[in-house]
């Protein structure tokens, strides 16, 4: 049998007060710790495009990169370019590119295993020198790499002390 409301019987009201209580809260929270991650800088990554290349240079003159890359592995930095060649005597042609398993690392680790940052910035600074307007570097990481060496690569290879070295970082697959 069903139960009738008589007027006199008050009904409930909904109360919203505790709900709009805990949303102005959590808008305010959102609007204070997002300014202050603002604040904390911006890096400039860019994930690598896919796609067909574009041809930006008119077809008779050829524009001639660097392409530089740094790959972060276990056993320590592998520094390659393309479009250039990073000092020393120029690369067969012919021969097959060196296996990054088998081949050392053109920064080794140092004997305590941690990874040479000084050495790569110098590299990077040598590079710099004789490619002064490019700013554009790939940087691969292992899967076994930590977090905390890829950032610090990144700082790097980004600048040395006031001079900013490659600071257009593009992220890649190894």
């Amino acid at each position: 049998m069903k139960r009738r409301v008589h007027p006199h019987e008050k009904t409930g009201e909904l109360n919203i007060v505790p709900y709009l209580d805990i949303m102005v809260n959590l808008t305010m929270f959102m609007l204070v710790s997002m300014t202050s991650v603002i604040q904390f800088g911006i890096l400039n990554v860019a994930a690598p495009n896919y796609g067909p290349a574009t041809a930006a240079v008119s077809p008779g003159e050829k524009k001639k990169d660097l392409l530089l890359s740094v790959a972060i592995s276990t056993k320590g930095f592998y520094v390659a370019g393309s479009g250039g060649v990073l000092g020393g005597a120029a690369p067969d042609p012919n021969a097959p590119p060196p296996d990054p398993k088998t081949a050392p690392p053109t920064i080794p680790n140092l004997p305590d295993g941690k990874y040479d940052y000084v050495t790569l910035t110098k590299k990077m600074v040598d590079i710099k020198n004789s490619f002064p307007k490019e700013s554009k570097v790939i940087l691969m990481a292992d899967q076994t790499v930590p977090y905390e060496v890829l950032v610090a690569t990144m700082d790097a290879i980004r600048e040395d002390g006031a001079r900013r070295l490659f600071y257009d970082v593009v992220l890649g697959a190894l």
